[in-house]
């Protein structure tokens, strides 16, 4: 399906030090391929972006942020749309920050911060607070655990036609053999372009797509056996054991810990 071009910002300043643009993203829009004169971080407080950067394409969730630095092509949009959050900072601001595209964990605590900012982005600050936020919001970067990879995405074409439907219904089982006759190719065929494109077997990304589906259901509030059944798992004890293998913790752990940073992290908006 046909995605949208967004209009990237005309009035865009360099940030001192820092400044949080807001900006709703409908679904199947994107912003044209384009570079900044400063770093940036892509985030989403709800919704999944897609990030396509240097070569390789990938999905974000609101548990994950981007790090791009300055000067790096790179463009943004989302399949389902998003509230997107772009955080731009000036490279002194970022000094000792990566100088590679980095995808890291956002944590509740991060998260309320940026929500904050943009909240007072372009008022009056007579007291020095959002200087405050914004410190910071530097210093949860600073302190941000880099994950090893985010959700591959095709750049296009039949690919992206099959990680379309199975993002939006993640319990469809077919294989790379059916898959490749409703596509108009052998199954052989299918399997090679996807592991040369996206690094790894159709089998292996759905089993990824499941878990970074599960993060966001669980993190909406949807229960754990539900969260099961819609995954397409045959029983909830095997969503939780597949859960257990990846996170190291069962799906009931690994919500009450982010609880837990969550309720730490409220205060801190004060």
């Amino acid at each position: 399906m046909i995605w949208e071009t967004i209009t990237t910002p005309p009035d865009a300043a360099p940030p001192n030090p820092m400044t949080v643009r807001a900006q709703s993203i409908p679904a199947r829009h994107t912003f044209p391929e384009h570079a900044h004169g400063w770093n940036q971080v892509v985030y989403a407080i709800s919704g999944v972006l897609t990030v396509a950067v240097e070569g390789r394409s990938f999905v974000i969730s609101p548990e994950q942020a981007v790090w791009l630095p300055t000067g790096l092509p790179h463009r943004v949009g989302s399949l389902l749309g998003a509230e997107f959050r772009s955080l731009w900072i000036a490279d002194e601001a970022g000094a000792g920050l990566p100088q590679s595209p980095t995808v890291f964990a956002v944590s509740p605590l991060l998260q309320a911060l940026i929500v904050e900012a943009a909240e007072m982005e372009g008022r009056d600050d007579p007291d020095g607070y959002a200087g405050r936020v914004t410190r910071l919001i530097l210093d949860q970067l600073w302190r941000a655990k880099p994950l090893p990879g985010a959700l591959p995405w095709p750049r296009g074409g039949s690919l992206a036609t099959i990680c379309e439907a199975l993002y939006a219904k993640p319990d469809d089982s077919r294989g790379p053999e059916e898959w490749g006759r409703h596509l108009g190719m052998s199954g052989r065929t299918l399997t090679r372009r996807f592991e040369a494109e996206l690094g790894m077997s159709l089998r292996s990304w759905r089993r990824r797509l499941r878990l970074f589906k599960a993060v966001e259901l669980l993190g909406g509030g949807l229960g754990v056996t539900r969260t099961a059944m819609e995954l397409g798992y045959g029983s909830t004890s095997a969503f939780v054991y597949a859960f257990r293998t990846d996170m190291g913790c069962s799906p009931q752990v690994y919500m009450r810990g982010r609880a837990a940073e969550r309720d730490r992290a409220a205060p801190a908006r004060g």
